[in-house]
């Protein structure tokens, strides 16, 4: 399952290689390929994992969750 979140914030590569470490540590995420052009962050789960989880990792980073798209 995939899913396309929201994220303000990022502004370079190594925002989003910052991301990217932070939502692949969750479990359940597979994976995850933040671009900071579009604001988004598409992520690849195994199982279900609470939007509130994925909310509290990337704001514990200093970016901004929106939301799914």
């Amino acid at each position: 399952m995939t899913k396309t979140l929201k994220i303000e914030g990022m502004m370079c590569g190594h925002c989003e290689a910052r991301v990217k470490k932070t939502l692949e540590a969750i479990d359940g995420i597979e994976s995850a390929a933040p671009d900071h052009n579009t604001d988004t962050a598409v992520i690849t789960l195994s199982k279900d994992v609470s939007i509130d989880v994925i909310k509290a990792a990337i704001e514990a980073q200093d970016y901004t969750f929106i939301g799914e798209e």
